[in-house]
C-alpha cells in the first residue's frame, strides 16, 4: 500500500507542477497571439503536428505562421498530458480505495475538470477567443491546479507524520469559522477573474503609467461597455474588439481590485499572527507574495507588457491562489482564539490555540 501510496504522492505532485507549466504555456499563447494560431482543433490544419505551408494553404484560407502554430500545439500536447496523468491518478486511486480517505472521488472529479478545461480549449479556438470563454479557460486551469493539489494534500495526509501534525495543530482549535478567510478568497478569485478578463480583452495597456492611468486619478472610462459580458459571438476577438475608453475601465477596475484585495491580505495577516507557527507562516508568506506581485505588475506596466514580466505576473497569481487555500486546509479556514491572560492581565505563552 505504501509504494502506491507514494507514487500517487509523486505523481499528483507532477500534475501541480506540470498544470502550473501549462497555465504559463497558455499566457505564452495568449501574449504571442498565437491562440488561433492553429485555427481548427485538437488538430493544426488537420494535423496532429503542424503541416508544411503548402498544406495549410489547400485547407484553409488561414496562412500558416509556423512560431504561433507550434506555440499552440505544444500547448495542447502539454494539456492532453494532464488528462493522461489524471486517468493514470484515477487508477492508483482506486487500487488504494481501502485508506478512510476520498481519493477516488477526488481524482474522478479532477478527471472530469480537466475534461471541462479541454472543452474550454475547443471553444477558445472554434468561439475566435470570445473573451467569456477565454476568461473561464484560465479559472478553469486555476481550478485544476487546486485539484491536483487536493488530491496531493489527501494523499499525503495518510502518512504518520502529517497525520500527527494535523492532529497536534487542530486538537484544540476552536471550531469558529473564520469570515475573512472567506472574504481573502473572494477577493483573490475576483481579482483573478479581473485579470483574466483584462488580458482576453486586451486592456493591458488599458492604463499607461502608475499610479496614475493616462496621467489622471480617474481616467474617461465605459464601465457598461468594458463589462459586456454579452459580446457578440461570432467576430474574431484576436487583439480585441474594444474601444480605448473600454478597456481603460477593465484596466483599472483590476487595479481598484488589487487594492482591496491589499487591504484584505493585511487584514488576514493581522489576524492571523496569534494563530500556531504551522499556520501562521502561510499568512506571512500571503503577504510577502502579494508584495512581490505588486511589484512585477508596477514592472509589467513600466516596459509595456513584456512576455517574462507577464509570466511571471500569472505565476505569481497562481502561487498566491495555492498559499490560501493551503492556509485554508490547515487550519485558516477557522479563526484565531484569543490569547489566555494571566493574573496581570497579559498573554500566557503559548498560540492562540493554548498550545
Amino acid at each position: 500500500m505504501d509504494k502506491w501510496l507514494n507514487r500517487f504522492q509523486f505523481l499528483a505532485g507532477l500534475g501541480i507542477a506540470l498544470t502550473l507549466l501549462v497555465l504559463l504555456l497558455g499566457v505564452a499563447t495568449r501574449l504571442m497571439d498565437a491562440g488561433l494560431g492553429c485555427p481548427d482543433w485538437p488538430g493544426c490544419y488537420g494535423k496532429i503536428l503542424v503541416p508544411s505551408a503548402e498544406h495549410a494553404a489547400q485547407v484553409s484560407l488561414q496562412p500558416l505562421e509556423p512560431v504561433k502554430a507550434w506555440m499552440e500545439m505544444v500547448h495542447r500536447y502539454a494539456a492532453s498530458s494532464l488528462g493522461l496523468l489524471a486517468i493514470v491518478l484515477v487508477v492508483l486511486s482506486w487500487r488504494l480505495r481501502a485508506l478512510a480517505c476520498p481519493l477516488f472521488k477526488a481524482s474522478l472529479s479532477l478527471l472530469a475538470l480537466i475534461i471541462l478545461q479541454g472543452l474550454f480549449g475547443m471553444w477558445t479556438v472554434t468561439l475566435k477567443l470570445w473573451p467569456v470563454v477565454v476568461t473561464l479557460h484560465l479559472l478553469g486551469g486555476l481550478s485544476c491546479l487546486l485539484g491536483f493539489s487536493l488530491v496531493y494534500w489527501l494523499a499525503r495526509r495518510q502518512t504518520l507524520e502529517d497525520a500527527m501534525e494535523d492532529e497536534a495543530d487542530t486538537a484544540e482549535q476552536p471550531r469558529r469559522h473564520n469570515p475573512l478567510f472567506w472574504i481573502a478568497l473572494l477577493a483573490l478569485v475576483a481579482q483573478i477573474s479581473l485579470g483574466g478578463w483584462t488580458s482576453s480583452n486586451y486592456a493591458g495597456v488599458g492604463c499607461v503609467g502608475f499610479p496614475t492611468c493616462n496621467g489622471e486619478w480617474w481616467p474617461q472610462a465605459d464601465f457598461a461597455q468594458g463589462f459586456h459580458l454579452g459580446q457578440q459571438i461570432g467576430p474574431d476577438y484576436l487583439h480585441g474588439q474594444l474601444d480605448a475608453v473600454a478597456r481603460t475601465s477593465i484596466h483599472l477596475s483590476h487595479r481598484l481590485g488589487a487594492l482591496i484585495l491589499g487591504l484584505v491580505i493585511v487584514a488576514l495577516w493581522w489576524q492571523q499572527r496569534t494563530a500556531p507557527v504551522s499556520i501562521r507562516r502561510f499568512s506571512d508568506w500571503l503577504l510577502l507574495l502579494y508584495g512581490l506581485q505588486i511589484v512585477v505588475a508596477v514592472v509589467m506596466i513600466a516596459l509595456a507588457l513584456p512576455l517574462v514580466i507577464a509570466l511571471l505576473h500569472t505565476l505569481m497569481a497562481a502561487l498566491l491562489l495555492l498559499t490560501l487555500v493551503q492556509g485554508g486546509v490547515r487550519g485558516m479556514v477557522w479563526r484565531p482564539a484569543a490569547q489566555p491572560m494571566n493574573a496581570v492581565g497579559r498573554a500566557t505563552k503559548g498560540d492562540a490555540y493554548g498550545h
